[in-house]
């Protein structure tokens, strides 16, 4: 069975506030055919958000006009808890709530080449529009913490919005990994200020490429065909690279080797054939719960 993908671009992001490289910055994994069309990896180490950005752009530029069919990985939430976009007030009469969620944040997120950003505000805004108060959005820094922010976890028992999407309560009802709520922004294993700062430039980056889905808001939920991606030269999904254990190699921090594996994983898995499954979301979900995913919520490739 031919493969889906000629490429596998796996990122693992950063919400810091400064240019950073090394542990805890963005680390990129490429793994792409060289001239005896052999895969090989390559992995980066970028400063800045839109210095990230711009090389993935120019990567999978070169990619493409070959004619290779590109699979990105990113390592924070793709979507919110289902009811968030209508919580915000969004109009969603002419788009998915994903998809106004995206446009929301992109209109909010304001990158600058410092890689400075206003997360913590955009948060407390974004609670103050939904609760009023220090709700869904949690875990600011003393020196960010306001009426409609606060630094400690806020109570979600018969609250209108869930702690968690369904994938996340599908890791803990499997023991697998140690998933975080996209509400978190701070403290240890948190994705929620990843979450906010990537989504824009998942935004940007789907806006720049016409022939670009992300998944599974825009490919659905069952097991991905090289019929469905007819036409397409880029599917961008969530990833969670605590999947598949990652040694690092003599010199490389833990982002650097997780990228590295995350991409060898599902290029393998794709060689095997048994990628296109991956791309279906748990089957014990109910029809509901499945609209969910694919309308708001997202979910994690392979899980």
């Amino acid at each position: 069975m031919a493969a889906l993908f000629d490429a596998y671009i796996m990122v693992d992001w950063s919400a810091a506030s400064k240019p950073s490289l090394g542990a805890n910055s963005i680390w990129i994994g490429i793994l792409a055919k060289d001239a005896r069309l052999k895969l090989q990896y390559r992995g980066v180490n970028i400063d800045t958000r839109l210095k990230a950005r711009a090389f993935i752009e120019d990567m999978v530029a070169k990619l493409t006009k070959r004619g290779d069919k590109v699979l990105i990985g990113f390592d924070f939430a793709l979507g919110f808890p289902a009811g968030t976009a209508a919580a915000l007030g969004l109009d969603t009469s002419a788009q998915a709530p994903w998809a106004a969620m995206y446009a929301h944040l992109a209109t909010k997120m304001k990158e600058k080449p410092d890689n400075s950003n206003a997360r913590y505000a955009i948060a407390a805004g974004m609670n103050y529009a939904i609760s009023k108060g220090p709700f869904p959005f949690w875990g600011a820094p003393t020196r960010d913490v306001v009426s409609t922010l606060a630094a400690t976890r806020p109570e979600f028992e018969g609250a209108a919005l869930a702690e968690h999407r369904h994938c996340e309560n599908y890791l803990k009802e499997n023991k697998i990994g140690q998933p975080k709520s996209v509400w978190q922004l701070a403290y240890a294993g948190s994705v929620g200020s990843q979450t906010l700062t990537g989504i824009p430039h998942v935004h940007a980056l789907r806006q720049a490429w016409p022939t670009s889905r992300v998944w599974p808001f825009e490919l659905g939920t069952e097991p991905l065909t090289r019929d469905a991606l007819e036409g397409i030269s880029v599917v961008m999904a969530e990833i969670y690279p605590a999947l598949v254990k990652a040694k690092p190699e003599k010199g490389e921090v833990a982002d650097e080797a997780q990228v590295r594996q995350i991409a060898r994983h599902y290029a393998d898995l794709d060689e095997k054939g048994t990628l296109a499954a991956s791309f279906s979301t748990a089957k014990s979900l109910s029809p509901e719960q499945n609209r969910d995913v694919a309308e708001e919520e997202g979910w994690i490739l392979g899980v």
